[in-house]
């Protein structure tokens, strides 16, 4: 968060600097640091950090911290920093998966998210010794990923409490033999975002990566696959209990129809093998076509003409063709779109552009996508 920019306050446990010592965090915050609300009392430290901080992030939340939090227990400097706090509160909790399982921190964990904390559901995963499940802490790039959306939004938002999304993100690939595929350039970035953001905002979140090299997005259920057939599968296993499906990845339209068992080798005679393409399961129509309740689709075009009425139209033309609900268009190339930290997108429905969004972060773009989404979903009380 300090190399984006951001002034940090390191506020640790006692316990706490068993693990990482005082100087440390000094050292790396650019900040003083203290756990007790007796130094520096004249400055009453608890009250002033509270009062100017934009976020306070609690990362990792143990146990006990949690509890205390739920309770309103004061008794050292982070824990009268949170009774004092304005600011959106971001809690993330690492402990052994039994503990993260009680009774008492489930009940702690719904009590904070009730007063309207972000509790980011943990990640699954190695523990201490030999122990693994849920309880590990998220990779810190991807709490940083989170944060970054409550500190834009402002607030702890949970408009999409309740609801359950699936995003495929980034691109397959499709074997020729043991060593080669087809493939595509996407890196997965704007499904992530999408994934982040929609974490922040109170969302289930499940994500189907396809082959993307970054952690992965805190607080979301992540089903890896390879190649087309097997995103097609872990999509529709989980868009049954979807609310919304958004189809970001990029899925390989065509795949080798025969797969070689050794590697292809160049001949002596400078021959080319000859390479037979059959179509890939298009997911997106098979949900839009399937009838009876389905789930809210957003599917993304990805063309290589340039923003305006041309990509409009092809944007209109996947939506029908698909039976999607809306469709995220934005124009790729060798120096735009795949690859890269921004974006720009036009998002466009039935009754036309819903929204134009010009170059920005992928993280904006994922907030303006689930907004335009919101204004999409059936309200409470709607029949």
């Amino acid at each position: 968060m300090r190399e984006s920019g951001h002034d940090v306050r390191v506020v640790p446990t006692q316990s706490a600097l068993e693990f990482v010592g005082r100087a440390t965090w000094e050292a790396l915050s650019g900040n003083p640091v203290t756990t007790t609300v007796f130094d520096d009392v004249h400055e009453v430290a608890h009250v002033r950090i509270a009062q100017h901080a934009q976020l306070i992030v609690v990362a990792p939340a143990t146990a006990n911290v949690l509890a205390k939090a739920a309770c309103g227990i004061a008794d050292d400097l982070l824990t009268s920093t949170l009774l004092m706090a304005t600011a959106p509160v971001v809690f993330a909790p690492a402990m052994h998966t039994e503990m993260w399982h009680h009774p008492a921190t489930q009940a702690n964990v719904s009590t904070l998210r009730d007063r309207g904390a972000l509790v980011v559901e943990p990640a699954s995963g190695r523990l201490t010794g030999v122990d693994s499940g849920p309880g590990r802490l998220p990779e810190a790039a991807a709490l940083a990923e989170i944060c970054e959306v409550v500190l834009d939004r402002g607030s702890v938002s949970a408009d999409l409490a309740g609801k359950r999304v699936v995003i495929s993100a980034g691109g397959t690939r499709e074997p020729l033999d043991p060593v080669r595929f087809l493939g595509n350039r996407s890196s997965g970035r704007q499904g992530w975002a999408l994934a982040a953001a929609a974490v922040a905002r109170g969302a289930h979140v499940d994500v189907v990566s396809a082959n993307v090299d970054l952690p992965d997005p805190a607080g979301a259920n992540v089903v890896s696959v390879g190649t087309g057939e097997e995103l097609h599968k872990a999509v529709l296993e989980l868009s049954g209990a979807a609310d919304v499906v958004i189809m970001a990845a990029a899925v390989a339209d065509f795949r080798p129809d025969h797969v070689s068992k050794g590697k292809i080798k160049k001949t002596d005679d400078d021959s080319v093998p000859h390479i037979s393409l059959v179509r890939t399961v298009d997911v997106l129509a098979e949900l839009g076509t399937s009838g009876g309740d389905r789930p809210l689709l957003v599917g993304f075009a990805a063309e290589t003409v340039d923003p305006g009425p041309q990509l409009v139209g092809l944007a209109a033309h996947k939506l029908a063709s698909k039976g999607a609900d809306l469709i995220v268009a934005n124009s790729v190339g060798v120096d735009r779109g795949f690859e890269s930290a921004v974006n720009a997108v036009t998002i466009v429905s039935a009754s036309g552009v819903e929204r134009d969004i010009p170059s920005t972060s992928k993280a904006g773009i994922a907030n303006a996508v689930w907004d335009v989404v919101l204004q999409h979903l059936p309200r409470a009380g709607d029949q």
